[in-house]
């Protein structure tokens, strides 16, 4: 009889010997990887106060401002990522939610994307209405990537000016309009590891198709600029074995911060729990090149999921 997946049932899992616990993880890891990439369409300054980021208006960072980028220049940042392997692109914007006139230029943004063969569009463009939803439906855009960030019982820790459902009512809407759906968190912002097994559970309900792990990495000028050890290598490794466990259909995807692990675990967590690989830079941090997580897939005798 399947034990039923609760939460006490996670943290007892959570707490167990860490090579027993991932070699129960790895049972649902595939052998594929599957690597995505982004462009940061348009940079600055943002009207949420999410204490981690850079973007925040609220906090004084060395963040550089610039407007959307053209079609063009997202066609050819598209191309780029599709000859590094890429199979999936998004395109990313800062700020709560996009206004009539720069929502209408990300779906031009969204439409050369779609023009090439062999690669699927994903956009970020924050909280959504029911008829943006739509609309980014008929463009045919193919995936929709809206992090829950945290637990709902942790976020008000995390923004105040919108709320947990505010972003739940976004993924619901994506779903509706028959998108895929990318929804993952932030580890390391001061959750509790019973939070973490929450986070677990709240996706599991929410049933993204993939499941971005970011790890902070503090940002001088935010109110998490100090917060380098609400988190260690073990508990990094714990968390994503707990929600592959709890999403096995997902395919958990290293985002940004994953440069905290030693390239030791980071391989450690590839061969049991993480299938995907955000490559290249990220939207304010930098990661690995393309060419080194390509190595590292061959190294590990895993197969790169073709465009």
């Amino acid at each position: 009889m399947q034990m039923k997946i609760d939460k006490h049932y996670l943290l007892d899992l959570y707490n167990k010997d860490l090579d027993e616990l991932l070699k129960i993880s790895s049972k649902y890891v595939s052998n594929n990887i599957e690597f995505c990439s982004l462009v940061n369409a348009r940079n600055g300054k943002c009207s949420q106060n999410c204490k981690y980021c850079a973007q925040s208006s609220h906090y004084r960072t060395d963040i550089e401002d610039y407007p959307l980028i053209s079609p063009n220049e997202a066609k050819k940042a598209a191309m780029e990522s599709k000859s590094h392997g890429a199979a999936r692109f998004a395109i990313v914007t800062s700020g709560k939610s996009p206004d009539e006139e720069d929502f209408n230029k990300v779906l031009d943004l969204i439409k050369a994307v779609n023009e090439i063969d062999g690669i699927k569009s994903c956009a970020s463009i924050g909280i959504l209405t029911e008829e943006q939803a739509k609309v980014l439906k008929e463009a045919g855009l193919k995936r929709f990537h809206h992090n829950i960030n945290t637990s709902e019982s942790y976020y008000p820790s995390v923004c105040t000016t919108h709320d947990w459902q505010d972003r739940l009512n976004t993924c619901k809407l994506v779903k509706k309009y028959g998108m895929e759906l990318c929804c993952g968190v932030i580890l390391g912002m001061g959750e509790s590891v019973e939070q973490r097994v929450e986070m677990a559970l709240e996706l599991a309900e929410i049933q993204p198709d993939s499941i971005p792990i970011n790890i902070l990495m503090p940002i001088e000028g935010t109110p998490f600029q100090d917060y380098h050890d609400k988190i260690d290598e073990e508990n990094i490794l714990r968390t994503l074995a707990i929600f592959k466990i709890a999403n096995p259909k997902a395919v958990l995807r290293f985002c940004g911060g994953r440069m905290r692990l030693s390239e030791e675990n980071q391989e450690l967590a590839l061969k049991t729990s993480v299938e995907g690989i955000l490559t290249g830079n990220y939207l304010t941090t930098t990661g690995k090149t393309p060419e080194e997580d390509i190595k590292t897939v061959k190294k590990l005798g895993k197969k790169l999921m073709e465009n």
